[in-house]
Order: C-alpha cells, then sequence, then structure tokens
C-alpha cells in the first residue's frame, strides 16, 4: 500500500442528471474568445484561424448553488456564462468528423475571473493564471448526456440580481465543440473527466458580495452562485 506524506487532494466532482455517481474532473480547459461580440466588448478581435486555450485546476470546480467567497487580490471580479463539454472517452488526434465520440455530456458553468489582474498579466505579455485560474471560479452545474442534449441554437443567458446581462445563442460560437474536442486533441491526449469551457458571450461584468447570479441554457439543468464577503 502506497504511503504518503499527507493526505492526497480530493477529487473533484460534478453531478450528472439522473445518476447517483459523479464525474470525477481530471482537467479544465477553457476558450478565449469564442463569441465574436464578447471579443469585441473587450477590445480584442477573433483568431479564426484555430481556437486558444488557458487552463483552470481541477480545484477551480464549485457546485451550483454555493457561495463563493469575494476572492483576494482584486477589486473586479467578473463573470461570464459558458457551455462546459465534458468529454467520456480517450480522444488524440481525432479528425472534427469523429470528435462527438468522445463528449460525455454539457453543462452549466461560470468562468469567473478577476479581470483586473487577467488585464494587467495581458499588458505585460504575462500568463493569466492569477486572473483566470482562481479557487472556485469554475461553476458547474450538474451535467447532461449528450444523447439527452443537441448543440444548435439554444438560448444561452445570465441575470445578476434579476436583472438579464447575458443573453445570446450558442450558434454565436465562433468555434463549435467537434471543432474545439478536435483541435484540442492535437496538443493533449484528451480523457475521461477533462472538461473544457467554450467561451462567453457578451456582456460581462463585475459582481460585488451579495450579488446573485443566475444562468441557463435552454435543456441543460441551471446555475446559481451567491458571491460572499471576502475572506
Amino acid at each position: 500500500m502506497t504511503d504518503y506524506l499527507f493526505a492526497p487532494p480530493k477529487v473533484n466532482t460534478v453531478a450528472v442528471v439522473g445518476e447517483t455517481a459523479l464525474f470525477p474532473v481530471h482537467r479544465i480547459f477553457c476558450v478565449g474568445r469564442n463569441y465574436a461580440a464578447h471579443a469585441a466588448e473587450m477590445g480584442n478581435e477573433v483568431d479564426r484561424e484555430a481556437p486558444f486555450y488557458f487552463t483552470k485546476t481541477p480545484s477551480a470546480v464549485l457546485a451550483s448553488g454555493q457561495v463563493l467567497p469575494y476572492p483576494p487580490g482584486t477589486s473586479d471580479f467578473h463573470y461570464e456564462m459558458e457551455l462546459a463539454i465534458a468529454i467520456g472517452a480517450e480522444a488524440f488526434r481525432v479528425p472534427v468528423a469523429d470528435a462527438m465520440a468522445a463528449v460525455y455530456g454539457y453543462g452549466c458553468a461560470l468562468d469567473m475571473t478577476r479581470r483586473d489582474l487577467q488585464k494587467k498579466g495581458k499588458d505585460r505579455r504575462r500568463p493569466w493564471d492569477l486572473g483566470k485560474d482562481v479557487e472556485g471560479s469554475a461553476v458547474m452545474a450538474p451535467l447532461t448526456r449528450a444523447s439527452d442534449f443537441a448543440v444548435d441554437g439554444r438560448r444561452i443567458h445570465l441575470s445578476v440580481n434579476g436583472e438579464t446581462r447575458q443573453d445570446a445563442t450558442l450558434d454565436d460560437m465562433v468555434w463549435s465543440v467537434p471543432e474545439i474536442v478536435a483541435d484540442l486533441s492535437k496538443f493533449y491526449h484528451l480523457r475521461p473527466g477533462d472538461i473544457i469551457l467554450t467561451g462567453t458571450p457578451a456582456g460581462v461584468g463585475p459582481v460585488v458580495a451579495g450579488d446573485r447570479l443566475d444562468g441557463g441554457i435552454t435543456g441543460l439543468s441551471p446555475l446559481s452562485l451567491t458571491i460572499g464577503p471576502t475572506q
């Protein structure tokens, strides 16, 4: 039996609709600038040559319905409502035509971002880690199996304290689900447990302690999040 110097990290998981078993999270990949209107509101252009990515650690996973303390080191904490892809089979260098075989399911997700630290990293040509890889910043609603959901013109939306802030459709994504999975598989051996966040529509903005966020994608379990005070 293997001995450890201290207890290994817990396995971070996401619930699955209709299942008692949980989806164990291996890695979290995030697609940048996958909605043209959001790229524009941030003063950027979409790179239509290929998607680009950043990552979050699995410890960023937080179940929907929880309270997330306002994180340290920022005064500009933003929401980004996204479609999450859950990978359920190994995929490496797969063509677009075969990419969907690797998809286990989909879910609503939030990519919470320390926007001021992300901008500071961009301005200094440094990594985005402090802005994006924030504890509790990958908020996940229960997953729905791929066989029970079609990625088409579904509405994706988010409200803060009852006021709609983001409202678009999944058809607005620059890169489709199979294109994203196939492209990412050129660089990684994708495996069951990987999560891919597919980008956010226009309308992102800051939140403060006490705010309540509610997001949804038609056909998927909705999510909610309350921002708590700084610890």
